[in-house]
């Protein structure tokens, strides 16, 4: 049985007066997709975003996240931002890659952060980049590319520091249909051939059916099959 890569107990989170996330618990498992859906204002992204260690729950004495048997909350900044680069990919609707640099480029910032060589990030870029078949694209800057080929982009920058663990926040919401789909199979062919996790933000309701759980949120839960 595949081991237990994310257990979260009890996730709060409140801005101010608004009670975002109230008393999330989650486990997810290597090599598992898990999408979460739910109206605007759920709780989704919130909880993408305190799962992939970008915000912090607030913690009581029953608040609890370990991500790779790693306590979070022990860790100081620092050492968690560290721990988020090694262990966690991003890839958000908005590919967000620099415009004033290539693919290439691109791709090899988190593994530079690293200190990941430079001939080595740069060799594993490639072969990333040619996987997603972007063979042809290696040295264009993002302006030169299509919507779908910036995307996959993204996900070559989300891998190359080959984490367990890969959180999307509305992958495909900025795509055409095509591109879409394209996205959506190379996630389970990335699941199938490296056995990543993914966790999924999606209004999607063809993607989110395709994953081997949906959990949706409501009003700041997850709501009991």
């Amino acid at each position: 049985m595949n081991k237990t890569v994310i257990s979260a107990k009890q996730i709060k989170k409140a801005y101010k007066d608004l009670q975002v996330l109230k008393g999330v618990d989650l486990t997810i498992l290597k090599g598992e997709v898990i999408s979460i859906v739910g109206a605007s204002g759920a709780g989704k992204t919130t909880l993408l975003q305190i799962l992939g260690t970008l915000d912090k729950p607030d913690y009581n004495s029953d608040t609890e996240l370990v991500i790779n048997d790693q306590s979070i909350q022990t860790l100081n900044d620092k050492a968690l931002a560290k721990f988020r680069n090694k262990n966690i990919g991003f890839i958000f609707q908005f590919h967000q890659l620099l415009p004033e640099f290539s693919a290439l480029e691109n791709v090899c910032i988190p593994a530079f952060i690293n200190n990941t060589p430079k001939a080595e990030a740069e060799q594993h870029a490639i072969e990333l980049l040619e996987y997603l078949g972007l063979k042809d694209r290696i040295h264009h800057k993002p302006n030169s590319m299509s919507g779908g080929e910036q995307q996959r982009v993204a996900v070559a920058r989300a891998l190359i520091n080959k984490p367990n663990i890969i959180f999307a926040d509305e992958p495909s919401g900025n795509l055409d249909s095509e591109s879409a789909e394209q996205l959506h199979n190379l996630f389970f062919k990335l699941r199938d051939e490296f056995n990543q996790t993914f966790v999924i933000v999606t209004h999607n309701q063809e993607l989110a059916a395709m994953a081997d759980r949906k959990l949706t949120m409501v009003d700041g839960k997850i709501m009991a099959k």
